[in-house]
This record gives structure tokens, sequence and C-alpha cells, in this order.
């Protein structure tokens, strides 16, 4: 297809992706005397800290999603295009598409995040779940409650659902610790038929402990919560394969799963190495203190694809912070003005282990713990996501999951289990006039 075309002599600035970083850079532009185009393979953005509820039934997929042609409302210069970028002409500055058309730029802006990373474990790719869309949180539900379903209708209830997740980081130990909440406070009543330990749930860590980013005294603050809540921590061995049925450690621990979750790190997409971009640590995208890809004037990357001399983690802070700080220097390249350095602002992390129970580490190096943590944690998840109807949803959901005495009654949230039909009649078979007449 044929490049399109400009409607207009304002320079042109094509966002790829809308993640965090993206749909940041694309705000800061808002006011800018620019044309914008978001390139997203999808229709909407994804708030992915909360996908691991929507994996454990305590959010709908929606509540989590918010439609990107919704920015037009406020936003009338962004044009949102639903496409995956294929390949990039540094010479022409241009990007080819799927579709084979081909988009000018005068900037360039790569946000388009990241994907599991298997590190070439046997079996982890078509034997895990891994969880970083939508999709693939919806995919972990319908399995989890298709799986719990089996489990019931067995005879030997007391081999129930064992679930393995493999990682330690943030998302491994949320991910655990929702299981934990969903199997206590929701399915206990709900699945009398499955014992009571028949429903396991084991964090698998290469690391001595879980949370390595934290400070020590939340380490074990957390891991002391999740074997409360009867959460198996396998320590100090990493996954040598993934099978059907069980995930086999280093040290030669065979460990029984009927779903694994993968949450064990990340890397670009395959892609990435098409377009003639500088790689760094882990295959991601090298951009100067400007956040200007090193040797590719106006070409800027952001958010989880890029590593900054900085070495910013891959959290959503430090996304948001760089996409916003991109669309600042593309709005001094367009005044004639020279770029300036990101200054990241540490405003924390944190993670929920389960209900009354999280840890923080804010601005200031304030540590929290317990029932303060998780008020903080809640707040900072809430005003993250856009638009009001997704945080009243949210909300809603969040307290009905948490709060008292909603916690003790069966989660209303459940995964797609297939219909159960009666096998067909051969045709003509229903019809009495036939069957009298052929007797």
């Amino acid at each position: 297809m044929p490049e399109s075309a400009p409607p207009t002599a304002l320079p042109h600035v094509v966002v790829v992706g809308a993640g965090f970083a993206g749909l940041a850079v694309v705000k800061e532009l808002a006011k800018a005397p620019v044309r914008v185009t978001l390139v997203d393979r999808r229709v909407y953005n994804t708030f992915q800290p909360l996908l691991y509820q929507v994996a454990t039934g305590g959010l709908n997929p929606g509540d989590v999603t918010y439609f990107l042609r919704g920015l037009r409302l406020k936003q009338k210069n962004v044009r949102v295009v639903h496409e995956h970028l294929v390949g990039i002409d540094h010479e022409g500055r241009r990007i080819r598409l799927l579709n084979d058309e081909w988009v000018g730029y005068d900037y360039l802006v790569l946000a388009n995040g990241v994907t599991a990373n298997f590190f070439g474990t046997p079996g982890a790719k078509e034997n895990s779940f891994p969880m970083y869309s939508r999709s693939q949180a919806m995919k972990i539900r319908d399995t989890l409650f298709v799986r719990l379903e089996k489990a019931a209708s067995t005879p030997g209830t007391d081999d129930g659902l064992r679930v393995v997740v493999v990682g330690g980081g943030a998302t491994g130990v949320e991910v655990a610790g929702a299981l934990a909440e969903l199997r206590t406070a929701g399915l206990r009543p709900a699945y009398p038929e499955i014992h009571g330990d028949a429903f396991e749930v084991k964090i698998v860590q290469r690391g001595a402990e879980v949370l390595k980013s934290f400070d020590p005294r939340l380490r074990r603050y957390a891991a002391d919560e999740l074997r409360r809540r009867d959460v198996s921590l396998h320590l100090g061995a990493g996954v040598a394969e993934v099978l059907p049925d069980a995930v086999v450690l280093t040290d030669g621990t065979r460990i029984h799963s009927d779903l694994t979750v993968w949450s064990a790190g990340v890397s670009p997409h395959e892609e990435v190495d098409d377009w003639g971009l500088p790689r760094g640590e882990g295959g991601r995208v090298v951009v100067g203190d400007d956040l200007q890809v090193e040797g590719l004037s106006g070409v800027f990357a952001a958010g989880d694809i890029a590593v900054s001399p900085a070495g910013l983690p891959q959290l959503a802070q430090p996304a948001i912070q760089s996409g916003t700080q991109v669309g600042r220097n593309i709005r001094a390249l367009v005044d004639g003005r020279p770029t300036t350095p990101l200054r990241y602002f540490d405003k924390g992390t944190m993670a929920v282990i389960g209900r009354r129970a999280a840890i923080a580490e804010v601005v200031g190096k304030v540590r929290l713990t317990r029932g303060v943590a998780w008020l903080a944690w809640l707040f900072v998840h809430i005003m993250g996501l856009i638009g009001p109807r997704n945080r009243l949803t949210t909300l809603a959901g969040l307290v009905t999951r948490y709060g008292f005495p909603f916690h003790r009654r069966p989660i209303p949230i459940v995964g797609d289990v297939p219909t159960i039909r009666p096998p067909k009649k051969p045709a003509g078979r229903n019809r009495p006039d036939i069957a009298d007449r052929s007797a």
C-alpha cells in the first residue's frame, strides 16, 4: 500500500504502544502543535498491575481496560490506528505496518512494551501461562475454573488442584496471594467436594528470598504472610523443565502442577530484532539521558522496552515518568529548544499479599506493612486507572473481594467453563413421523 499522506504541515509524532509510557507521551502532547498517531495492536489499554485480579476472578476484564479511541473525546490531535509495527525505515523516517501501509514520521516513540521471557526453559512456553495481556489473564481464569470443576467431579477429591507460580517477584507474590484468598474465602464453601488442602498454591523462586527488590524486613513479612495463607515457598532452585502436569527444578525436585503460571521475567518482542536499534541489557533498546535512541535523532524509546543510563526498573512509575519526559522533549525539539534528561522521582514500590496484608516502600523510603500498606496499594491502583467508570467498578470489586464481611462469600466472577450438552441426534431421528414410518 502507498505511504499515508499527511493532512497538514504540523510535525507528525508516531507513538507505538499504548501502555503506561505510550499514553503518557500522548497526553503530554495534548496541547502541542503536532499531529499524534498512536499505533497499537489492541483497541484498548490494559492496566497490567491488576491483571492477576482478572486471572483469579477478582475483577472483570473490562474493569482494567480502556477503549483507546476514547482518547479522542478530550484530545483532538491524536489518531488511533489499530495495527502492528513490523519494520522501520530510519533513513526514510517511516514505519511499516502489518497491512503494508507506510507511515511517515518526524518523531518516533517506541513504547510497545515487553513479553514473557522463558529463558529457553524446555516446555515453559508450551505448558505454562504467562500473564501480560488481558487475553492471557482470562485464559488462566478459565483454565483455573475448568480444572476446579474437574477436580470436584473426580472420585479422589484429595487429589484436587495444584497451582505452581514460577517467579517470586511482585507479580508472582500477588498471583499466589490472590489464589490463596480465592481458595480460603470463596472456593472452600463453593467446592465442598474438594478436601481442604487439595487446592495447593506454591511459589518457585531461584533466589533464596521472594521480593528481592524490597527491604529485607518487608521480604520476611511477605514470606510469613504467604506461609500463613498456606502458600508453599520453594526457594533456592530454578525451573529446569515445565511438563504438562509438573514442574521439574534444577535440583531434581519434581512438583506436581495442574496449572503453572509463569511470572519469572520479561524481554522485548522478537520483532524488535529486525528494527535496526542498539540493544543493551536484556535485549532492551539503548537510550540516552533524554530517552532518544542512541544514534537515531528524533527516535525515542520509553517504558519496559528501553534501558537508560539510570537503569530504571521495569515498573509502571518509571514508564509513566519516562513517557512524560519524552513528550516534553518532543515539544522542546518542535520549539527549537534542547532536550533535557529524565529526572526520575522514585515514588516507591508495593505489593499486596492478601486481605489487610501488603508491603510498600514509599517516598523517603518509608516502609509500610499490613492494613496501612494495603490501603496505600488500593489508593495507588485505583487512581492509576483511566476513566471514572473503571475506578468505580474496580473499587467495588476489590472491596467485595477483600472487605469485611464480603470476603467470606463465594466469589461471583467465574471462568468460562464449557457448557454440558447432550450428544446430537442423527438428522431426522427426532421427528416422530419419520421414526414411525421407518418402523
